[in-house]
């Protein structure tokens, strides 16, 4: 049995920034997997500052996640939508867009989606 592991998103392993200063991914790394903290800024959609990095039409992750603060639009390809905001536990499959609703700053910690994410 591996012995206790612990590490802190306030000094992450990697910090991947979006487009044009529209936020951060500040990610730590388990042996069950990576951790990530997402700093989105009003104004960010991913299908602007994320999108050309990603190289696809919409965002292929998978989110486990849960909403710090702040508020997001999450579009699902199939035109299904939802607003999440602080206390908001999600799963967000592959196909979809998202942005920030209102003037702060959206913080999401994910489980799941974001090893690979804004990753060029």
């Amino acid at each position: 049995m591996a012995g206790l592991v612990v590490k802190s998103l306030s000094s992450p392993e990697e910090v991947r920034p979006f487009k044009d200063g529209m936020g951060k991914l500040e990610l730590v790394d388990l042996a069950s997997g990576g951790v990530g903290r997402a700093t989105f800024q009003p104004g960010w959609r991913w299908s602007e500052h994320v999108k050309p990095i990603a190289g696809t039409d919409s965002c292929l992750a998978s989110h486990v996640g849960y909403v710090i603060s702040g508020q997001m639009t999450i579009r699902m390809d199939d035109g299904e939508q939802v607003t999440l905001g602080p206390g908001d536990y999600m799963r967000c499959p592959p196909g979809h867009d998202a942005w920030i609703v209102g003037d702060e700053p959206c913080v999401v910690i994910d489980w799941q989606g974001f090893v690979d994410y804004a990753k060029g």
